[in-house]
């Protein structure tokens, strides 16, 4: 009888939380930006998943959506809870001190707030840094910088990740 080798995967990880932040964003219903968040504990548990969205209780298609405007009342920004916010928020744990956030964008400043207040010191894992030179993201740095809180980009090894439904229905038992 020949022994097959049966090792433990130990590549999923990391990927694998950054990938629950990217599906988790697929649920925004912003036509310009869908951002999601993963927060993780120490026992390597999700605890917390968000993304950006209106509030609770109020009607998505009565609030703005648009990104510029004459009126800053007339745009998105004042009113959308961002994908941070909402992963806290939305905490199955009692607290969240000490876990590891993944985002797909670096935090701006009210969540750099946020995640420093809630006690999210571990690390902040991002994907894009698309808006670094801007005075929110500069601001988050130094809050981050100031408060102990590490943050690195994402580097996956691979881009794409697909999910075949139909995969559960070829494997063997």
């Amino acid at each position: 009888m020949t022994k097959v080798s049966c090792k433990k995967r130990d590549d999923y990880l990391e990927w694998y939380f950054m990938a629950v932040a990217f599906l988790s964003a697929q649920r925004s219903k912003d036509p310009n930006s869908q951002v999601g968040a993963c927060i993780v504990n120490a026992e390597i548990k999700i605890v917390g998943i968000g993304y950006s969205g209106m509030p609770n209780g109020c009607s998505d298609d009565q609030l703005p959506r648009s990104r510029t405007a004459e009126s800053k009342l007339d745009t998105k920004y004042p009113c959308v809870c961002h994908a941070e916010l909402n992963a806290i928020m939305n905490k199955n744990s009692a607290d969240v001190k000490g876990c590891t956030i993944y985002a797909a964008l670096f935090p701006c400043n009210e969540c750099a707030k946020l995640i420093i207040q809630a006690g999210i010191t571990q690390e902040v894992i991002f994907m894009s840094d698309k808006y670094r030179d801007s005075d929110e993201t500069r601001a988050a740095r130094l809050m981050f910088e100031m408060a102990g809180v590490k943050f690195r980009k994402f580097s996956p090894e691979c881009n794409k990740i697909v999910i075949d439904f139909d995969s559960i229905n070829s494997q063997k038992s």
